[in-house]
């Protein structure tokens, strides 16, 4: 085998008519960066991005405006529904997805999970029924198969130096897409109240009070489905034989050991042993452990931060906590374009990982005490403990992409990705009721002995994040081979 990938092939080892070749054959042509391949894996997962969050901060009012809750208390019991509904359908057809894209190829999929978002967020934007916002929210995650094809498609659009960088852009589009999501539904939403020089209460948005924000989303989503048009499919096309494996060796030497040879359209049986592949399981299984424990924060964050000061909370506004959000965003993208393919490179994803979950604890140890602050030192330390621990939830997820993608040869990266795609979706449905309930039994027992109030909610966070560190030392996590020198 191979030992870099960064040797051009022989002419003769190419397939006509294979797109895999040909965008093969452009690689390795080329030494530099694929700077249009990684817009498309920029502005693809934004597009995935978007619409999962944006409609938590009018959820409640949504709620309230379609009158399914007979009392203001079981709101958020209504509420809690539509928000799993996404993550949901998104967990029964990830895996079904991913094999889509190994068999008919990345773009087919990646075009009709943006023409998805396009047709369902517009439509869950103009929900008059508490059903239709179940169903279109439904239906939005289900045939919204783009996040694992996409990680797929952009290691294959780079040589293995860039890898980190690739990955690392999926992970940073979608953290920032989290957080511009929510921005673009409190900002937009009920335009008619906000806005009442521009939007009247007749017109259709203010008939429609929630369809501004998913027509922002969709709008973009349609922008970059017509782009797609132009988008390179990597997958190759064709069965290797044994005198052609050499052109797949050179081009994954450094991802799939040489008795992984398989052929291209791959059989039943070679999907089956994905679930045998301990290095990509104990992979997947720790990716579904640390989505939990974000999802999870992500939902305490923002409650905490807006609960009152008798509770254990801070007091801030939307905005307040908008604000900080917006500053945690920003440092994503630095910190995924500039710092972390160098941290990555002197310490391997595997190593960058622990460190990560290591720091995280004491962190989310000192949460809670940020109440007992006052302004302006309130606002510093939580924009700095905001940015610091995003970063790190960063680096691990980060982590966990390579791993997953350097444990399968390519033509199962699409059924890989689609089956950690599933078992995120399901940590992620379970993770923000979860934390709620927890949440709100916190708050009850603000003068119990053992760690009361919020503190318990930060106890419980940090426990989680113990269990995937521990998870990420040996024997449960396999490391694949070409990470054994770190």
């Amino acid at each position: 085998m191979a030992k870099e990938s960064t040797s051009p092939l022989r002419k003769d080892e190419y397939h006509p008519d294979c797109p895999g070749c040909a965008y093969d054959r452009k690689k390795d042509l080329q030494s530099g960066m694929p700077y249009k391949e990684f817009l498309y894996v920029w502005m693809i997962c934004l597009t995935a991005a978007l619409p999962i969050s944006s409609l938590f901060p009018f959820l409640y009012f949504m709620i309230r405006d379609l009158h399914v809750a007979k009392r203001t208390e079981d709101i958020g019991f209504y509420a809690g529904f539509v928000g799993a509904s996404f993550m949901f359908g998104r967990c029964l057809t990830s895996t079904a997805w991913g094999i889509a894209a190994d068999r008919i190829g990345r773009k087919p999929v990646v075009v009709f999970g943006i023409f998805s978002v396009v047709v369902f967020n517009t439509l869950f934007g103009l929900s008059v029924s508490y059903w239709m916002a179940i169903a279109t929210r439904f239906l939005l995650g289900a045939l919204n198969g783009l996040l694992g094809p996409i990680k797929a498609y952009a290691i294959e659009v780079c040589r293995p130096e860039h890898e980190a960088l690739a990955l690392s852009l999926v992970s940073t589009a979608w953290g920032i897409g989290l957080i511009i999501g929510p921005a673009l539904g409190g900002y937009l939403a009920l335009p008619a109240e906000k806005f009442p020089t521009v939007f009247s209460p007749d017109s259709f948005f203010g008939r429609f009070p929630y369809f501004l924000p998913c027509l922002c989303t969709s709008i973009f989503a349609a922008a970059v489905l017509i782009s797609c048009i132009w988008m390179p499919e990597t997958l190759h096309k064709h069965k290797v034989s044994e005198t052609g494996n050499h052109s797949i060796e050179g081009l994954e030497a450094p991802l799939i050991d040489s008795n992984e040879k398989v052929e291209q359209n791959g059989s039943l049986e070679s999907k089956k042993s994905l679930l045998r592949n301990w290095p990509l399981m104990s992979s997947i299984i720790i990716y579904c452990v640390f989505s939990f424990h974000d999802m999870a924060y992500t939902e305490v964050f923002s409650l905490w931060a807006e609960s009152d000061k008798k509770y254990g909370g801070l007091s801030l506004s939307s905005e307040n906590v908008g604000q900080v959000l917006a500053v945690t965003g920003v440092s994503l993208l630095v910190y995924q374009l500039f710092v972390y393919p160098r941290i990555n490179k002197v310490l391997g994803p595997i190593k960058s990982s622990r460190i990560a979950a290591i720091l995280c604890i004491p962190i989310l140890f000192a949460y809670p005490y940020m109440t007992y602050l006052s302004e302006p030192a309130l606002s510093i330390l939580l924009n700095i403990a905001s940015v610091i621990k995003n970063n790190l939830a960063v680096t691990i997820i980060t982590g966990t992409f390579l791993l997953q993608n350097n444990a399968v040869p390519q033509d199962q990266r699409g059924a890989a990705n689609g089956l950690s795609m599933t078992g995120m979706s399901f940590f992620k449905a379970v993770a923000p009721a979860g934390a709620g309930i927890v949440f709100s039994w916190a708050q009850k027992r603000q003068h119990a002995y053992f760690f009361p109030g919020d503190q318990m909610v930060f106890f419980l966070l940090n426990v989680v994040e113990l269990l995937g560190l521990i998870l990420l030392f040996k024997p449960f996590l396999a490391v694949p081979e070409q990470y054994n020198e770190h």
